[in-house]
């Protein structure tokens, strides 16, 4: 008996164009295209996801070391002293002390060192 996939493939293509939406010219509604812009992004949002971890805890090191240089300390010797006096408060945190509650950060930076 013969088989028709017309029902199937259409679904498997309809789904993947409307993944592709927003997509520029023949990446969005071209398959052949779309199909392999698709698979491009998702690798690169995989990728990124993992960048992103990276990029984050930078970002925060960057803000408390900012903070700390105004008091006069080294980032290095403030999360040293932290690990001696098993305060446990991990860089999100602390960064975010320091943006938006500087005299709590000052403070804590004063028990600490």
């Amino acid at each position: 008996m013969r088989v028709k996939t017309s029902v199937a493939s259409k679904k498997r293509k309809k789904r993947l164009l409307k993944q592709t939406k927003g997509f520029w010219g023949q990446r969005k509604n071209v398959f052949k295209r779309a199909k392999e812009t698709l698979l491009r992004a998702m690798a690169f949002s995989y990728r990124d996801r993992k960048a992103k971890k990276r990029t984050m805890r930078a970002l925060w090191i960057t803000r408390i070391n900012a903070s700390l240089r105004e008091e006069g300390v080294t980032y290095s010797k403030f999360i040293h002293t932290l690990k001696l006096k098993n305060i446990d408060l991990d860089r999100k945190v602390l960064s975010e002390l320091a943006m938006n509650n500087p005299d709590q950060f000052k403070k804590l930076i004063s028990e600490v060192m």
